[in-house]
């Protein structure tokens, strides 16, 4: 008798054919089509194994999920899901750790350079409506080579970020709970630092930290107003790290050159944010980690866990969340 995994994110049909042609044998998938409440709930109550990257699931979501057996997050931050009401129905939690952290990293640096070049600012005013702004830039034009970047949450995104950027001759300083050995650092050419010591000395602030009690919020306007005139903010971590009505009266006022994110406080971000509308700014709707040719391994990776489950093993131990 076959498991069935739904996928709460509302995928395109071929994508789903994909992830199909990757199952494991006694497993089925099926999939929302809308981000409607009602429907994910009818949905889970079929689903043996959840999978959702972007879709928040709460302790309502998972009460429809009766017999479901592991929630698992197509990505790495959990911060969307309910751990506690998890542990409390007895529901698995995993993730893909390490699956995107090349492809968020290789976003993470295109986004700097999008931002410091007014190459998105370009692109979008020429093809809307053939404007030939090359005088009238919104903001200086500056290369990444040289600059001092620092990358706040140094796991394996914000490591693949500073192996990156290195290739510019940037000097790196980094911030993680845990600093490396004296030994790695010098392996790696970078230098830990604090936040605060970050955004007064950097040029380039990437954000890579997990959403947790102690970073929601973190960069406000108080850190914002503590950061060069001329550097740039670069967030691909969670949109509640940064408050984002301060980064909009940052860059409103020039306190800052500008700011690029992938993510937002509410997603989809609302067609009317603010944030949409600022020359200075650069905006994407949450595709760091989309990379075709990272997908079978990630999924691999996700189905491994769900067939360990259904064999009646256990997730990798990397993989594992609670």
């Amino acid at each position: 008798m076959s498991e069935k995994i739904i996928v709460l994110d509302p995928i395109t049909p071929s994508t789903a054919e994909r992830m199909r042609a990757l199952l494991p044998p006694g497993l089925t998938l099926d999939h929302a089509k809308t981000r409607d409440y009602a429907e994910l709930k009818a949905l889970v109550a079929e689903a043996d194994y959840i999978v959702s990257g972007q879709i928040p699931v709460d302790a309502d979501l998972l009460a429809a999920a009766g017999k479901a057996k592991l929630l698992h997050k197509w990505g790495v931050g959990v911060d969307n899901f309910d751990l506690e009401a998890a542990k409390a129905q007895g529901v698995t939690v995993a993730r893909t750790t390490g699956s995107n952290a090349v492809p968020v990293a290789e976003f993470a640096v295109g986004l700097m350079i999008a931002l410091l070049r007014n190459l998105a600012f370009g692109h979008a005013t020429l093809r809307e409506n053939g404007a030939w702004r090359t005088t009238t830039l919104p903001k200086e034009s500056l290369m990444i080579s040289g600059k001092t970047v620092g990358i706040i949450g140094y796991g394996a995104i914000g490591q693949n970020v500073a192996r990156m950027v290195k290739a510019f001759g940037c000097p790196v300083l980094y911030n993680k709970t845990r600093p490396l050995s004296a030994e790695e650092e010098a392996a790696q050419g970078v230098r830990f630092a604090t936040v605060p010591e970050i955004l007064a000395q950097c040029d380039i602030v990437s954000l890579h930290c997990p959403m947790t009690p102690q970073t929601k919020g973190m960069i406000d306007r108080k850190a914002l107003q503590s950061m060069k005139p001329k550097a740039v903010l670069i967030n691909c971590a969670r949109g509640g790290v940064v408050i984002e009505s301060d980064l909009v009266e940052a860059l409103k006022a020039k306190e800052i050159l500008g700011a690029a994110t992938d993510v937002y406080e509410t997603e989809p971000v609302p067609a009317d944010h603010p944030l949409l509308k600022l020359d200075n700014a650069v905006v994407t709707p949450h595709i760091a980690a989309m990379a075709a040719d990272n997908f079978a391994s990630t999924i691999n990776q996700m189905w491994g866990n769900i067939h360990a489950v259904a064999q009646g093993g256990r997730v990798a131990e990397n993989d594992f969340v609670c």
